[in-house]
């Protein structure tokens, strides 16, 4: 195949901008050291005239938060008919509110913890005291509150005491509309990268997360020292093999495709908590699904290849037998 042409989107304007420029950075760094022509774009105005000049094959966006995981740039693609790594918009939607993501795995089969979606107007108008001593009747403490719809753990919060909990929840507005507040699982929190390049989906040795402040949050995430990494996670075969499993459930349960990474708690009986999925996963020098690619011994950038290799001949064999579109972009139920 001769050398593909990448556009890989990087920056747009969530709170997530600045990893998305870090992961766009280490990904066409990646792809150009195994032979790709790259080109990097911010999401503006300029995209669609750079995808009209012909002088693109696939695109990568590399987008966190909203636009990037939502499934809007993807249904633009789409529209201009531009193959693009990733998940369909209707699996993105799906994945990216996570109270909505909850009720898909949960019909899937999995465990995950108990929660109230609270939007913010809802917060106030029936009045916070009586909202959160209502939640904290029915979950318990302690609890994590973070936004709905949201990654990199931007206005998440630990809460163990009742009144720890209306700061957790100003926090938590700050950056969504919505807030997510769920019974806190105790164990080992584990990361689980899913990619298929070609001969389906397969789970990647899985990520032990050990933040030092013991919360995995936005500093911990993208701070050099702050958290400390085990891949393989120090699981027993057993357990190894059921996070695996699980995230592979999930990959298929959204319909999801080419890459995903399941994020979970394994508690002290071994269950495995299914906490979130992301479908556009931080590419950072510190994140999860690049150490997956080492632990299982492959090169970040001969992988990279082959997942936009695939991308391409999806898309020759879609063109071939038109009757075949779609069929990757609908989820399961």
């Amino acid at each position: 195949m001769l050398s593909p042409r990448v556009l890989i989107l990087a920056g747009g304007l969530s709170h997530e901008r600045d990893v998305s420029l870090r992961s766009g950075r280490r990904v066409a760094d990646a792809l150009r050291d195994s032979g790709c022509e790259v080109t990097v774009s911010d999401l503006d105005d300029r995209v669609l005239e750079i995808l009209g000049s012909g002088s693109i094959d696939v695109v990568w966006p590399l987008l966190h938060g909203a636009s990037g995981e939502d499934g809007a740039v993807r249904d633009v693609l789409e529209a201009v008919g531009i193959p693009y790594l990733g998940s369909a918009p209707a699996a993105c939607r799906l994945s990216w509110d996570k109270s909505v993501a909850k009720g898909v795995v949960h019909e899937a089969g999995l465990q995950t913890p108990s929660f109230v979606a609270l939007p913010h107007g809802v917060f106030r108008e029936l009045g916070a005291a009586r909202v959160l001593k209502a939640i904290i009747g029915r979950l318990g403490l302690p609890l994590v509150v973070k936004p709905a719809r949201g990654g990199s753990a931007l206005g998440a919060s630990a809460v163990r005491s009742a009144e720890a909990l209306p700061q957790a929840m100003v926090d938590c507005f700050a950056y969504g509309d919505v807030a997510l507040v769920e019974r806190h699982v105790s164990g080992v929190e584990v990361a689980v990268s899913v990619i298929d390049t070609g001969d389906g989906p397969v789970p990647l040795p899985p990520v032990e997360i050990v933040p030092d402040s013991g919360l995995y949050d936005y500093d911990a995430r993208y701070t050099a020292g702050a958290t400390e990494f085990f891949c393989p996670a120090r699981l027993t075969p057993t357990a190894l093999e059921s996070v695996q499993a699980v995230a592979l459930t999930a990959h298929r349960a959204f319909g999801l495709r080419h890459l995903s990474r399941t994020d979970l708690i394994i508690d002290a009986t071994g269950q495995p908590w299914f906490l979130e999925v992301n479908v556009a996963p931080g590419m950072t020098e510190t994140s999860l699904l690049p150490q997956s690619i080492e632990a299982a011994g492959m090169r970040p950038g001969p992988t990279y290849r082959r997942l936009i290799e695939k991308v391409l001949n999806d898309h020759k064999s879609t063109d071939q037998n038109p009757t075949t579109q779609a069929v990757e972009a609908t989820p399961h139920s």
